[in-house]
Formats: structure tokens, sequence, C-alpha cells
């Protein structure tokens, strides 16, 4: 053995270090969803049978962060103890090597070039240096965002007034939306604002779960020189998708809501023609002037949590980006289209503008105190666990997250529930 460690003690942490699949990877613990072209009730229970999940109450509540399967979380346990273990002596040599290993990996997922991505500690990470770093903006210029989207970028875009010199617009997104309206709400801001130069757009809604149809608003935008900053958290690894589809130069991402990373993971993507429009970070010059990584400065990563995400992609990967929007969108369906009539549904039924994420509210409480007590009694009654939701224009509502391990019946208590309370 050498001082350090022993000739096969290494070989064993490096395979543990790179997560193969083939050693205790996700990959052997379920069918692909090729090998099981039907997905029935069988194939989505042998997904769920993947997850620890508390029976102390019925998860509704999956959007702020999503559950690391069995396969990943065994992993990230791994390297975690791996990391401890070795210390700085793998952190200074080896981790680089292997951060920018899973930084190709997430940047060929996602259909993008390695050096349009870098790791951040989360979405609103990304979205807060996008936003502050966007160096294209002067005084007497405006800016829009809408009211579905999230809050810490709605500050972040009040800021700008402050610190850039601009003007802000709002917008509410109309409701019930169609594919068409959610258009032509943002053209009718920018004819009406023509000094509108940067906009927020938001993939799916944390609110209610709205998907947008970004591509083309993001193209109808630039068409009349405004760029966009788009807000994907809730989207990768709920959709079905890849950065192109989007058409945007700027997009924030997070690895561990639907990906199912481990908490404090996340991706800022800048189209590499336009990483010069976004600031260096303060104190953040060790990257080339090119470099996207110059962009973001997180300090010293939680280094088990980025290593883990090649294994939740597996995972991932495993049951297929198509069968799972297919599958939460079909439980979302179930509930949502079930009681709408009897309560009030915010997103239409259009599969284009729905994910696994919908919000409801009951007929007439569209206050915050309303529906947080709505949502209480929900768990008090039923122990069905959900979350209130303010912000939407129209008042606020109770979000309802499906997951990949949620089950047909546990869809069906939630149901009946709903038409007991609004009985």
């Amino acid at each position: 053995m050498s001082a350090i460690l022993g000739p096969a003690m290494s070989e064993l942490d490096r395979r543990d270090l790179i997560g193969a699949a083939l050693l205790l990877g996700p990959t052997a613990h379920i069918a692909s969803a090729e090998a099981a072209p039907a997905q029935g009730a069988d194939y989505w229970r042998s997904v769920a049978d993947q997850y620890d999940i508390t029976r102390e109450i019925v998860p509704f509540e999956n959007g702020m962060w999503g559950m690391m399967p069995r396969p990943v979380m065994e992993a990230y346990r791994r390297k975690t103890e791996m990391a401890n273990r070795r210390n700085s002596f793998y952190a200074r040599r080896e981790f680089d090597a292997d951060l920018e290993r899973v930084r190709a990996r997430a940047a060929r997922d996602l259909g993008a070039a390695t050096e349009e991505v870098a790791f951040t500690r989360g979405a609103t990470e990304a979205l807060m240096t996008l936003i502050n770093g966007y160096n294209r903006l002067k005084p007497g210029d405006a800016v829009l965002y809408a009211d579905l989207d999230y809050d810490s970028t709605q500050s972040a875009f009040e800021w700008l007034k402050t610190h850039r010199g601009v003007t802000v617009v709002t917008i509410a997104l109309p409701e019930p939306a169609t594919h068409q309206t959610l258009i032509d709400a943002y053209e009718a801001a920018l004819k009406a604002n023509p000094k509108i130069r940067l906009m927020l757009i938001t993939h799916v809604s944390h609110r209610t779960g709205l998907v947008l149809p970004v591509g083309e608003i993001v193209e109808m935008a630039r068409s009349r020189g405004v760029d966009a900053i788009v807000d994907s958290a809730h989207a990768w690894g709920q959709l079905d998708f890849k950065l192109s589809d989007l058409k945007a130069d700027f997009v924030a991402l997070t690895c561990q809501k639907w990906i199912g990373a481990p908490v404090g993971t996340g991706l800022m993507y800048v189209r590499r023609a336009r990483i010069d429009d976004i600031d260096t970070a303060i104190g953040n010059g060790g990257f080339a002037p090119d470099d996207i990584r110059r962009k973001i400065h997180t300090g010293t990563s939680n280094f088990a949590a980025f290593l883990a995400l090649e294994d939740a992609l597996d995972f991932h990967e495993k049951i297929g980006a198509g069968p799972k929007e297919a599958r939460l969108r079909a439980l979302r369906d179930r509930w949502a289209e079930e009681v709408r009539g009897q309560v009030e549904i915010l997103t239409p039924s259009d599969p284009r503008l729905t994910s696994g994420i919908a919000s409801f509210r009951f007929k007439g409480h569209t206050s915050h105190a309303q529906n947080v007590a709505d949502a209480e009694a929900l768990l008090k009654r039923f122990k069905i666990f959900t979350v209130e939701r303010s912000g939407v224009a129209s008042g606020s509502c109770i979000r309802v997250t499906c997951a990949v391990f949620t089950r047909e019946a546990e869809v069906d208590q939630l149901t009946a529930a709903l038409k007991a309370m609004s009985a």
C-alpha cells in the first residue's frame, strides 16, 4: 500500500468516483422504457419502488426539490464518503477532470456544447447571474416580466430599475390561456413598449404548471431586438426537449428537481456567441475570457453532489424523457380533468401547455389566507400534502405536483378529497 492509498483501493475509489452504472448504478434496477413499451402499472410501480417515500403523508408537493431515487442516493453517499476520505488530495488533483466529464454529459443531454454550460448551485443562482451580468442594458431601456415568473427573478428585474436605470414593465398572462394568446400577450407588451430590450420568460410555471411556447415567444422577441432569459428550472427532467427548441441564448436550469440529483446542483447555459454579453463574476478571473465558467463563482463545490448527477442522468435516461413527460401529464390529467368545474383549475387541458404540475382553487377562494387554510385542511383531513402559491394575477391557489413515484391510487385519493371539500 502506498503512503496515501494502496493500488487496489485507489482503483476501487476511481470506480466509485466515476459512478459506473455497471457496478451499482440505477439502470440495473428498472426496465428501460424501450423494454416496456406499454408502460403500464407494473412498469411504473417498478419505478416508484426505487424511491424511499415517507408514509406520514401523501406527497403532492414535489416541486420544491426532487427526491433522489435509491440508486442515486446510494451513489451520493458513496461519493461523499470517497471525497471526505481522500479530502483535498482528491479535490486538488482529480475533481476538476471528473467535473468536466459530468459537465460534458449534462451538456450532451441538453443538446448543447460543453463550453456553453456552467454548473451553479441551482437555477436561482444561474438566473441571478444572468440578470445581474447581462451587460447590454443602458439607462432608458425597459425590461419585462410576467405574473407567473419566479418571485426572486421578479425582484431581480425590479433591482435593474435602481442599478441599471431601466423601466420595468409587467404583464399578467391570460387565464384561461391558449397557445396563441400566450404568444399574443408578449407580443402586445413589446408593441406597447418599444424600449423593452430584455424579458424574462418561464418555461414551466412554478405557480400553476403552465408550459409556455418558449421557442415561438423568444423568436418573436428576437425579431424585435429583445433578448430573453429563460427560467427552465421546472422543465429539465419533466419535459422532453433540447435547448435548441427554446431558441434562447440565456437559460437557467436545475438538476435537483426533475432530474433527481442532490440538492445544490444547477446549470447555466449561454450560447457560445453571446458569452461576452454576460459580465465576468467578481473575483473570478481564473478562466479564459471566453469561458462561461468565468461568469459564475460558486466557491468550493459539494463534490459528491455534482458527481452523483451522472447517476441521476442514468436513472432519468433509463426511463426516457418522453415516457416520463407522458406519465407526469397523465397523472395530472387523472385528477385535474376529473374535478374541473367542481374546483377552478388554473391551467388549460391543451397538452402543449400542461405538465406534471397543476394548481387549483376552490370557487371564490382567491386570497392567500383562504388557500393556506384549504391546503392545511387537505393535510389535516386527508393527509394530503400540497402547497399554497401566491402571485398569480387572478389570486392565490394550491399547487399539486405529481412525481414519477406517484401512484394512481394516491391521485384518486386527491380527487375524492377535492370533491368532498368542494361539496
